[in-house]
């Protein structure tokens, strides 16, 4: 009888300990299932990254994103409210901007169908504007206070002053040309590209211009066509014998990427910029240059003088491009030795762009960076577009830690540097240039951060 009821209680103990064992089990499918489901929930309303804003600074916070984006809201609706002062209240206003470029190495390439490596930058131009009922096109600039350029579509469009004008009457000229049809236009162009910083504002007015025009005319056209209008205008009404990188980059950039640009047929290579791993840091020198003066144009001819004595003995080469530094070291004795070095720079100047492209793409920053302090010297010792300011700079910002390579950019003989930095040097790489380039050269620099952007938009 004892032996039965203590079989009775081990068998009541095991069920309590089975039901105990049952429902912790239960609990726990439940705690699994409830988390799963909380996580899931705070993913979809988690922020967005703040990497994704890609601030111009090393500030990368959420609320500094947001800053950024309410002061470009409050500077579109400044420029609407200047645009309403110069030209009165009326239809609706349409917005377009265009990004100015840096190029991070390729330089005096492009007219010689070579290889450049630019990319779209945060500094720009915006155009507001409202078509006009009648035929004409009347532009202010915030550049250029106190100054109108104003001409009509029925006549030829010819060249005037002031010569900023030049860029707008050119673009609406070689559109016309075209055989593309254009309406009247009210336009305000608000320029934060310092101009003569190398950066290339006249592109981006260009570019702006021309979409400007065909939104309002209610046309589009495709960037390498865009691209090619511009860089005609340029050349043929403000006499600037430019390549085709500028208009192209401006037209055609990628957010966070850099552009490899063959410049003979208009291929593009997109190299990502990792901003983790890389800050892209642009130095004005506050001299500026004036890319239509004689210097630039005999650059030009010297490098077609030399295309025509590499010729005689390799009839198929069409330009520099299609020359090998053998063929140019065999040719030294048949050109001046100026010829020589502006022919050494451009053929070496190709396949440092070409290098470059790669090892960014590799993220071998450090190899990079030494291309692009090899060009420098090159655009400085054999091209001759250098100056005692941008050499100082570019000396000055490879004596920080963390800074990979520094070059001249843009035509030269001012302008800007560029480098590219780790992220925590650039605050000491701005405080050592504010310093050591005010005492040399009594003015400061102007030093600033920026992301790879977009090409050319229509805002609103």
């Amino acid at each position: 009888m004892k032996e039965t009821r203590a079989a009775e209680t081990l068998r009541h103990r095991d069920r309590r300990r089975e039901f105990v064992l049952s429902v912790c089990i239960c609990f726990t499918f439940v705690a699994i299932f409830l988390l799963c489901v909380f996580l899931r929930v705070s993913a979809s309303l988690r922020l967005p990254s703040p990497q994704l804003f890609s601030p111009p600074t090393s500030l990368t916070t959420f609320h500094h994103a947001l800053r950024v984006n309410h002061m470009a809201e409050d500077a579109i609706s400044q420029n609407k409210e200047r645009f309403a002062q110069l030209f009165g209240s009326g239809d609706k206003l349409r917005t377009i901007r265009a990004p100015g470029r840096v190029n991070l190495i390729g330089e005096h390439t492009d007219y010689n169908d070579g290889f450049v490596f630019p990319m779209a930058i945060e500094p720009q131009v915006v155009v507001v504007c409202r078509s006009r009922k009648d035929e004409i096109v009347k532009v202010a600039s915030t550049v250029f206070p106190n100054e109108f350029v104003e001409f009509s579509l029925q006549k030829k469009i010819e060249r005037a002053k002031p010569a900023w004008g030049n860029y707008v009457r050119g673009v609406a000229a070689i559109l016309m040309s075209a055989g593309i049809p254009l309406s009247g236009m009210d336009a305000l162009i608000c320029n934060s590209l310092p101009v003569g910083g190398g950066l290339s504002s006249s592109a981006a007015i260009e570019v702006s211009i021309a979409k400007s025009l065909l939104l309002l005319a209610g046309l589009s056209i495709e960037n390498d066509r865009l691209a090619l209008i511009c860089q005609k205008a340029e050349q043929e009404y403000a006499l600037v014998p430019c390549g085709i990188m500028d208009q192209m980059i401006v037209t055609a950039a990628k957010s966070g990427q850099a552009m490899l640009l063959d410049c003979r047929d208009f291929t593009k290579q997109y190299v990502p910029l990792e901003p983790k791993e890389l800050r892209v840091v642009i130095v004005n020198s506050m001299v500026k240059h004036n890319l239509g003066d004689s210097e630039y144009v005999m650059r030009r001819r010297q490098c077609e003088e030399g295309v025509a004595i590499l010729k005689r003995e390799h009839p198929t080469i069409k330009a520099l491009r299609d020359v090998t530094m053998k063929q140019v070291e065999a040719a030294k004795g048949r050109m001046s030795e100026i010829v020589y070095r502006r022919c050494r720079h451009v053929v070496a100047e190709n396949l440092r762009a070409i290098e470059m492209a790669q090892k960014l793409l590799m993220q071998h920053y450090d190899e990079a960076g030494e291309l692009m302090v090899k060009s420098h010297n090159s655009l400085r010792d054999d091209y001759e577009v250098s100056c005692p300011e941008l050499d100082f700079l570019v000396e000055q910002t490879m004596k920080v830690k963390g800074i990979y390579g520094a070059r001249m950019t843009g035509g030269g003989f001012g302008g800007s540097i560029v480098a590219l930095a780790r992220p925590r040097s650039v605050e000491a790489l701005s405080e050592h240039l504010h310093k050591t380039y005010t005492a040399k050269f009594d003015r400061q620099p102007n030093v600033f951060v920026t992301t790879a952007t977009a090409g050319a938009s229509v805002l609103e």
